[in-house]
C-alpha cells in the first residue's frame, strides 16, 4: 500500500509559490495514481479542510461544494480530484487542524509561547476541530489492516472520507485548554480574523462531518479534548 502524509503545508508560503505547492499537493498525486492503478496497489492520501470555502453554519459533508480561497486549498483539491478521477484504489481522508508532538504545530507552538510571553492574542472567530496526528495514524493503521487480512474490500470502500476528532472550537478555545491542562499563567486574550492578517485565507467554520467514515469502518473517533489530553500526556514522558 501507499500512505501519502507528504505535503506542502506552508499555507501562506504557498500564496507565492503555487507553482511548486502544486506540484507537491497536486501533480504528484497523478503519478501516485497511475502507478497504483494497474496493480491495484491501495493508495490512502490526506486531505484538507481548506478545500472548503468556511462560509457556512453546518459540518462540512463529503459531498458538499469544494470552494477553496487559497492556493494552499486550491492544489490540495486538484491531489484529491487526480486520485478519486483515477482507476486507482483510493481512499482520501480529509483532516483539519493536525497537531502532534513532532514538527511545527499550534500546540507546540503554544508550549513554546508560554513559556517565553505573559500575554497572547488568539483568533476566537475560526471554528474548527483540532485532530491528534497519532490519532490519525492509529486508524490509518487499523484500515490497513483490515484490508490486507480480508476484512475490507478496497474496491468496495475506495473514496473520500472526513476524518477528525469529534467536537469543535477555535483558535483561542484550542489555546484555553492548552493552557489549561499544563497549568500556564499566560494570559490569553480573543481577536477577530481581522486583527491577524495573513496572506492566505483560512475558512472561518470547517467543522467537517464524520458521520460517513464512522459509518463504513465501524471506528469511534475520540473527542479533541481526550486526544489533547493524551498527546500532552505522551509529551511529559518524552525525556
Amino acid at each position: 500500500a501507499v500512505v501519502n502524509a507528504a505535503a506542502y503545508t506552508a499555507v501562506d508560503r504557498a500564496e507565492s509559490e503555487p507553482d511548486f505547492a502544486q506540484a507537491i499537493n497536486g501533480d504528484a498525486l497523478s503519478v501516485i495514481a497511475e502507478l497504483c492503478a494497474a496493480p491495484r496497489i491501495p493508495v490512502i492520501h490526506y486531505s484538507t479542510d481548506f478545500v472548503f470555502s468556511g462560509v457556512t453554519d453546518h459540518p462540512y459533508r463529503e459531498d458538499d461544494s469544494a470552494e477553496p480561497k487559497s492556493v494552499y486549498g486550491r492544489t490540495k483539491l486538484a491531489g484529491e480530484r487526480a486520485l478519486l478521477d483515477s482507476e486507482a484504489p483510493a481512499l482520501v481522508f480529509r483532516t483539519a487542524w493536525v497537531y502532534g508532538v513532532r514538527g511545527s504545530n499550534f500546540l507546540l507552538t503554544m508550549l513554546n509561547l508560554f513559556r517565553e510571553r505573559t500575554e497572547l492574542r488568539i483568533v476566537d472567530d475560526q471554528i474548527g476541530t483540532p485532530t491528534w496526528s497519532r490519532m490519525l495514524a492509529e486508524v490509518t493503521a487499523q484500515i490497513t489492516y483490515r484490508v490486507f487480512h480480508g476484512s475490507l474490500d478496497i474496491e468496495q470502500i475506495k473514496g473520500l472520507y472526513h476524518v477528525t476528532s469529534a467536537g469543535a472550537t477555535s483558535w483561542f478555545g484550542f489555546a484555553e485548554a492548552i493552557r489549561e491542562a499544563t497549568g500556564s499563567q499566560c494570559r490569553l486574550i480573543p481577536i477577530p480574523t481581522t486583527d491577524y492578517p495573513a496572506p492566505a485565507p483560512r475558512p472561518a467554520y470547517s467543522v467537517l462531518d464524520t458521520g460517513l467514515f464512522r459509518r463504513t469502518f465501524g471506528l469511534a473517533l475520540p473527542d479533541w479534548r481526550q486526544s489533547l489530553a493524551l498527546c500532552l500526556a505522551d509529551l511529559r514522558e518524552r525525556p
